[in-house]
């Protein structure tokens, strides 16, 4: 179908103009009078020149962030708690909108309440600002009632994983600074140095130990192969890239995280403080068991562990106990099972998924603080690796030749 430009004016008699597509220019005004907007103006266009526009839209102005996002929800919870009409908030939060892309974001949001459609899939038309986590969350809101406190609990979840990676960049500044030198300190030893030596240990004509053949032939492979090593490294990120995007590939790739050394357990920490969080709003809020597992297992970022949760929900329409599944789902420590099974006997399983959850995130900010300090003996122990391989493949045969050349003196 043909696109067409168009100018019109709101309620407030703002003037509003942008490209829509349709039949002719009456399917056209058709659409802009649903939306609230009187047509002044109407005229054919291209696809290409609007094409244009919004390229050079996206390359000349900032792009949504999270701080965006996180002011958003508390501006929105203060709204919806002060009793404001949410149509009436969003025309505010436009208008007051520092950036012009999440201005147009919050404009689609009005136009999509508008029409008839429900918050969160009025979200769902922008990905790249909300995440499904956020969406489910509106969901569960929208569900029970009480997206005022949805909001609240996603601004304290935004500044929560925000801090989280502030706390983790800071942690990893020095580690990575010092794994940047060393993979340079390698590549200078295998392109500029070794070579050197190589010439060096040829005019001895002897032996060399199979340390130092080794580092040898590392550094003529690095030298003689750089560009299908490149081209190897691109392609295997590429390959990676497109395997996790499978359902196979991510629910593997998402349970392997979880076994990363020191990386594991924060990531599976702060998982299960997210689902606990969101399991005891929807309880708090009256959805049902099997309803609230279905929402809130959308809600966690992980293809395993949203498995295990759907496994959950599978007992619990089987009748089994809470407690009964969250054993057999193998994602809990025994305390927290623990925790539950006195919640479920007491009928303040909602209390205790907010305890959960708070142990969940002190357990979360300890192993930040304590990150770099578990860092620090792996790259140590690595270090001492390099030095003893550079010293037995290099340092070593020199000193035995020249003991070697004093001894034939």
């Amino acid at each position: 179908m043909p696109f067409f430009a168009y100018k019109g004016r709101d309620g407030r008699g703002e003037l509003m103009q942008g490209v829509l597509e349709g039949a002719d220019s009456g399917a056209v005004a058709d659409q802009l009078f649903g939306s609230g907007i009187t047509p002044i103006e109407i005229t054919a266009t291209t696809k290409s020149a609007a094409g244009q526009r919004d390229w050079w839209r996206k390359l000349s102005e900032r792009k949504v962030t999270s701080m965006d996002v996180q002011l958003f929800s508390r501006q929105i919870y203060t709204l919806l708690k002060s009793g404001v009409p949410i149509m009436r908030g969003l025309a505010g939060l436009q208008e007051s909108a520092i950036n012009k892309s999440f201005a147009r974001v919050i404009k689609d949001l009005r136009e999509s309440l508008d029409s008839g459609r429900e918050l969160s899939s009025a979200m769902r038309r922008h990905p790249e600002c909300f995440s499904s986590f956020y969406l489910s969350m509106v969901r569960v809101g929208e569900m029970t009632g009480r997206l005022d406190e949805v909001f609240l609990r996603l601004f304290n979840h935004l500044e929560f994983d925000r801090e989280m990676r502030e706390r983790v960049k800071t942690a990893l500044r020095y580690p990575s600074f010092v794994v940047i030198a060393m993979i340079m300190a390698m590549a200078v030893v295998n392109i500029w140095v070794i070579p050197q030596f190589v010439k060096v240990f040829a005019s001895f004509h002897a032996e060399l130990p199979l340390m130092t053949r080794m580092l040898i032939g590392a550094s003529n492979f690095s030298v003689s192969y750089w560009p299908l090593f490149l081209g190897g490294a691109v392609g295997a990120v590429f390959g990676f890239r497109a395997w996790t995007s499978s359902p196979a590939g991510r629910l593997t790739w998402d349970r392997i995280k979880l076994r990363i050394p020191i990386a594991g357990k924060i990531i599976h920490k702060a998982t299960m403080a997210r689902f606990a969080r969101s399991f005891a709003l929807s309880m708090k809020s009256g959805v049902p068991i099997v309803q609230a597992l279905t929402v809130v297992g959308q809600t966690v970022d992980n293809a395993w562990l949203t498995s295990r949760i759907e496994h959950m929900r599978d007992g619990v329409e089987r009748g089994e106990s809470i407690l009964r599944t969250s054993t057999n789902a193998g994602v809990f420590t025994p305390i927290v099972l623990q925790m539950i099974a006195v919640g479920e006997e007491s009928g303040s399983l909602d209390d205790l998924m907010d305890e959960i959850a708070q142990m969940y995130e002190r357990e979360v900010d300890y192993e930040l603080k304590t990150l770099s300090s578990q860092i620090e003996p792996i790259l140590i122990v690595f270090l001492g690796v390099l030095v003893l391989v550079l010293a037995l493949g290099i340092f070593v045969p020199i000193w035995d030749l020249g003991r070697a050349a004093l001894h034939n003196k």
